[in-house]
């Protein structure tokens, strides 16, 4: 059996109405790609029939994995479903798909190289939002200020759901992330900052979701308190465990 290149996660939280458009798009992408692949969707805490749709393209599609997690938050799907892939490169896609998935190329051989982890970014150089509404780009450029002011200098953008890792960095990572909700890849860039990998920002193309689930004041206020968290985590010296 040939070793598996690229992992797709997707978590899936009362994802219906995106999710079948969203794997059929995938499916398209990867049937012309000559590498291996797996797609694992992880579904956690949903009240629709996000679960049993997942399921149904089992059967078209021996490539893909699909796992209900009981505990509930993004950083649990995700965790979850990195940690169970076998890719050489695990890339993380939000369910909206609001990266168009021709898009991947850019996070992997022999596009890029010499990186840890490759981050999807709206702001990057070369980087273009669509239908984006102005309150919504500026609140997120806050929220990003807030970050890079606090704990990420540097990283124009840590909140796009499309990230990349390879194998071993993620084996290393997930094993020592602690936050399971909206603020979880904070931490990890976070901890691979302390770990001095190698991480690089890549531009995108990138769709606004007029039904995006984030919450910038709810949201944001959560990541601020989550940052504390991080850095008294540190304090405390739990990063420096062995994972």
């Amino acid at each position: 059996m040939a070793s598996i290149f690229l992992s797709i996660v997707i978590p899936a939280h009362n994802e219906e109405k995106r999710l079948p458009r969203t794997l059929e798009q995938i499916f398209k992408f990867l049937k012309d790609q000559t590498y291996a692949s797996e797609v694992i969707i992880v579904e956690n805490g949903s009240s629709d029939r996000t679960l049993e749709l997942a399921r149904e393209f089992i059967a078209q599609h021996s490539n893909l994995i699909v796992v209900h997690e009981d505990q509930r938050g993004k950083g649990h799907a995700v965790r979850r479903g990195m940690l169970e892939a076998c890719g050489e490169y695990r890339f993380i896609c939000d369910a909206d798909l609001s990266m168009p998935i021709e898009e991947l190329q850019k996070f992997t051989p022999p596009v890029l190289n010499d990186f840890d982890i490759a981050i999807g970014s709206r702001e990057a150089n070369g980087a273009i939002r669509y239908n984006e509404p102005p309150y919504r780009h500026w609140g997120g450029r806050a929220i990003n200020l807030a970050i890079r002011s606090l704990i990420l200098p540097g990283l124009n953008d840590t909140q796009c759901g499309f990230k990349c890792f390879r194998a071993d960095v993620t084996e290393d990572l997930f094993r020592q992330q602690t936050l399971m909700g909206w603020s979880f890849d904070i931490e990890l860039l976070y901890l691979a900052r302390r770990k001095h990998l190698r991480i690089k920002e890549v531009p995108i193309q990138w769709y606004f979701d007029p039904d995006s689930k984030v919450s910038a004041v709810r949201d944001a206020l959560r990541m601020i308190g989550d940052i504390f968290r991080i850095h008294i985590n540190s304090l405390r010296g739990r990063y420096d465990l062995t994972p």
